[in-house]
């Protein structure tokens, strides 16, 4: 794969970021030079993120790319995330399963729920200096990420904010509620409230919320929320499984790729 050669290496000075003081959110200005995208849960499906991005010509040297997290577990390459982290075009937030990673410390019950149950298997076969260096990388993750593109704001977290919030005030309040917090990365509320009144609201001051956290057979757009986790790693109980990314800067354009038939080569 040719295409990534050039990302193998962290590039310094690169990222287009302004960190606020509130390290929950993370503010990224507007991408001049070329384009933004955005994939849904990668659950350790590096090899096939790299594929999708070889696919779409992705330019590690002016494109960038955000993750709507659940980077790790289930999928067979958890052990890559630090490897993703340490680019400079790739920027993710935390999703529930890094929360699990990060609970699970001190946590005996928590740990044998996450690695028995939720995938993290993958966690009891690295050294332990290695699972320091995940906890601290992970942590240091935002909830919640903001993107200036040039059709408006892009705001990025794993699962939902409340309905009845906007944008603004969900990051302004986020600091100090830590509700705001557990619900960005677990909450399926709103879908729920379309599958009882066939909609969703939209959500206020901004272009385009994208989340990831539901597995959908397809990603979807509901007013303006993306769903953009396709289940790539649930490929043994889901026909179409799929890694699904979104070039949302310029334009919005989705590019997918089938789990099943080429799991073997990763």
């Amino acid at each position: 794969m040719p295409q990534f050669d050039a990302m193998r290496q962290p590039r310094q000075g690169r990222k287009q970021v302004r960190q606020m003081t509130n390290k929950l959110v993370r503010c990224f200005e507007r991408n001049t030079r070329g384009r933004d995208f955005a994939v849904g849960d990668i659950h350790g499906m590096y090899s096939m993120l790299e594929d999708l991005l070889d696919r779409v010509a992705f330019d590690p040297e002016c494109d960038r790319l955000f993750c709507v997290g659940d980077l790790i577990d289930r999928g067979p390459e958890s052990d890559r995330t630090l490897e993703f982290l340490a680019y400079e075009w790739f920027h993710a937030v935390q999703g529930n399963h890094e929360r699990m990673l990060i609970e699970s410390a001190g946590d005996p019950e928590g740990m044998e729920n996450w690695t028995t149950n939720n995938g993290g298997d993958w966690w009891l076969d690295i050294d332990t200096g290695t699972q320091d260096v995940f906890r601290k990388a992970i942590d240091a993750l935002p909830i919640a990420m903001e993107v200036d593109t040039e059709e408006g704001l892009v705001g990025i977290v794993h699962a939902d904010i409340p309905a009845e919030t906007s944008w603004s005030d969900f990051l302004s309040l986020m600091a100090d509620d830590k509700y705001l917090q557990y619900y960005a990365v677990w909450s399926r509320n709103r879908l729920r409230r379309a599958e009882t009144q066939g909609m969703v609201p939209c959500v206020e001051g901004l272009r385009l919320l994208i989340v990831g956290h539901t597995p959908l057979r397809q990603a979807a757009q509901m007013e303006n929320i993306y769903y953009l986790d396709t289940a790539a790693a649930y490929w043994e109980d889901v026909d179409g499984a799929k890694l699904s990314l979104l070039q949302f800067s310029p334009g919005l354009e989705l590019t997918a790729m089938e789990t099943h038939g080429s799991l073997r080569e990763y």
